[in-house]
């Protein structure tokens, strides 16, 4: 939100669009605060009910991936501009370990 500037000469122009890109960031970082602690009593429920660990497993890992994804883009910024570069090594990463994890298991399996 630093980086983002208006080009307008009126400090109280440059208040007011300040204040609202903040409230409407901060809309957004409540909204997927709520969601992940609803994501994290479906997964509570799930365990708690004995449902079966085949159904189990994927389910929670599955709000695990959606969680850090709501992490990276709300609450570390990855949604702004000028955050290319740790994104690009982020998934670059993230494709190195997805790799190396299916080798492996392709390795033990097979």
């Amino acid at each position: 939100m630093a980086n983002q500037t208006s080009n307008s000469v009126n400090p109280k122009v440059d208040l007011a669009y300040r204040r609202k890109k903040n409230a409407e960031e901060m809309k957004h970082q409540v909204i997927s605060f709520v969601l992940m602690i609803f994501l994290t009593i479906i997964a509570f429920v799930a365990v708690g009910a004995d449902m079966s660990p085949l159904f189990i497993v994927p389910v929670i890992i599955l709000l695990a991936v959606i969680q850090c994804i709501f992490q990276l883009y709300y609450f570390m910024h990855m949604n702004h501009k000028g955050h290319e570069v740790p994104a690009l090594f982020l998934y670059s990463g993230l494709t190195v370990a997805l790799v190396t994890i299916l080798a492996f298991v392709t390795i033990i399996w097979w």
